[in-house]
């Protein structure tokens, strides 16, 4: 089920993207939104613009590293974590040669089909909590 938008602006920016890029945003959110929803520790997510991209953080618990959806400039859409962080290597790391990774900060997609629920959902899980790993 998807979630509705809270902020009119993030809902224009995926309103912006060509639609088969939009599609693929979109399956990324509901994700993210998912896998939050199943991990009690994350607490709610909120949803703003970071960069001009949608952004999920966790701002009640702080548990997670902020998330970012947008479209690259080869084309595609892709899933950001922040590049300090090891979210982006640790997933490459246990899933190598699956999917197309830029460097230490985005998983790219080419259409919605080429997401792989089950194994992007060890990436979000990684980045919402991931300062719960810190502590």
């Amino acid at each position: 089920m998807r979630q509705c938008f809270e902020s009119d602006a993030v809902r224009a920016v995926f309103d912006g993207m060509p639609a088969h890029d939009r599609e693929t945003a979109l399956c990324l959110r509901d994700l993210i939104f998912a896998v939050a929803a199943e991990t009690p520790t994350v607490g709610p997510v909120e949803e703003a613009l970071r960069w001009g991209q949608p952004a999920y953080l966790t701002p009640k618990t702080k548990s997670g590293s902020t998330l970012r959806i947008g479209l690259i400039q080869q084309g595609g859409c892709a899933i950001f974590a922040h590049c300090a962080t090891d979210i982006i290597s640790t997933y490459a790391a246990m899933f190598p040669g699956c999917d197309q990774i830029e460097g230490n900060r985005a998983v790219v997609f080419t259409s919605a089909d080429a997401i792989e629920p089950a194994r992007l959902r060890f990436l979000i899980y990684h980045g919402l909590t991931y300062h719960l790993k810190l502590s």
